[in-house]
């Protein structure tokens, strides 16, 4: 039998899989896609003193972090949607490193690269889980000591431990984003910042964020019917173009630049959630961790957790006596954790709609 199986590749997984090698733990991740270049990775992600860092430290990265993080990137700043003047602007201080921003795709690559190598087997979908069991997408099956479900938001792991599945927000993002910022849209890429910059009232926002390669990743965000988009074709980009414009008629010009010199396409993003609280009778041989355990709004705090899930799951299993008293103590203290966050997120979910500026900072 193998030892600990972790069903997806995504940060908290990763962070999980590289502590268990630090400690000698054999483990294997399967991922579905088919490499680490499948698909972008998304935008930029601020780690936390108190949760993302500390997880880093406990996975021997935190130097290698430190090197490919931007503290400037805690620049937070507002426009006043119709006169685009700024009405707040808050630069961190000297030496504040206590959210400083990251690429997601960056921070992914220092988690793969930290690995044994074969450690991710890619192209290795799952079609069913079991406590103990996997069962693969060319229909063979495997068993192990322990499942690890990272499998995201619609984590087939979970349904072993639980029926509940995501829920529609009432929010709806749509991704879009500025190629070469600095050199293409020079004067966009000044009101953005260094880090985000966001723009909202009436239950409207659009947010851009810097990343590393002067790309600046942009979201459209605004209360909606679940089937606000139906009959609109993501691929004819001048037709979500023109809605969006519509959605936002009366912002100002220069704000609304941002969505007339896109480049690429538009990328649907309804937010789901679980509820809250979400959680679940303890079952030998199965346990979940990050968006497969507690899918919240994305309010800086998700990369966060699935990495400190990852590497307190893997640090108890390391030095408990047995599996499942590992298994126990993690869930006592995740869980919790976890519901007290997601409350807080879901409150948060309206601020950040909110005509606060300072609220979608949190």
């Amino acid at each position: 039998m193998n030892s600990i199986a972790i069903v997806g590749a995504g940060l908290g997984g990763l962070a999980c899989a590289r502590v268990l090698q630090l400690h000698g733990v054999d483990v294997t991740v399967f991922e579905q896609e088919a490499s680490a270049a499948a698909r972008p990775q998304g935008g930029t992600l601020d780690m936390h003193a108190d949760t993302g860092q500390v997880a880093l430290r406990t996975a021997r990265l935190h130097d290698e972090f430190r090197a490919l993080s931007r503290p400037e990137g805690q620049q937070m700043r507002a426009l006043d949607p119709r006169t685009a003047d700024v009405v707040m602007d808050e630069l961190p201080a000297e030496g504040d490193e206590f959210r400083p921003e990251i690429d997601r795709g960056q921070l992914r690559g220092l988690l793969l690269d930290a690995l044994s190598p074969g450690t991710v087997r890619w192209g290795r979908p799952i079609t069913a889980a079991a406590p103990g069991s996997l069962t693969f997408g060319d229909g063979s099956t495997a068993d192990f000591e322990l499942v690890v479900g990272a499998d995201g938001a619609w984590s087939r792991v979970r349904r072993t431990l639980t029926g509940v599945r995501p829920e529609y927000s009432g929010v709806t993002f749509v991704e879009f984003g500025l190629d070469d910022a600095d050199r293409r849209h020079p004067e966009l890429a000044a009101l953005a910042g260094q880090g985000t910059m966001v723009t909202k009232v009436d239950g409207r926002a659009l947010f851009a964020q810097r990343t590393s390669s002067g790309h600046i990743r942009c979201y459209a965000v605004f209360y909606a019917p679940e089937d606000w988009a139906t009959g609109l074709d993501f691929a004819d980009t001048e037709a979500v173009r023109a809605n969006l414009l519509t959605r936002f008629a009366g912002w100002h010009p220069d704000v609304l630049r941002l969505l007339r010199d896109q480049d690429g396409a538009f990328t649907h993003r309804p937010l789901h959630v679980l509820p809250v609280p979400h959680a679940w009778t303890h079952t030998p041989g199965v346990t979940l961790l990050g968006d497969a355990a507690h899918l919240m709004p994305p309010l800086g705090v998700g990369a966060n957790l699935a990495l400190l899930d990852g590497t307190e799951l893997a640090t108890a299993l390391a030095t408990a006596s047995s599996v499942d008293e590992a298994v126990r103590a993690y869930e006592t203290g995740m869980l919790p954790r976890s519901i007290e966050t997601a409350k807080a997120c879901a409150t948060g979910l309206d601020d950040l709609l909110s005509d606060d500026f300072r609220s979608a900072a949190a």
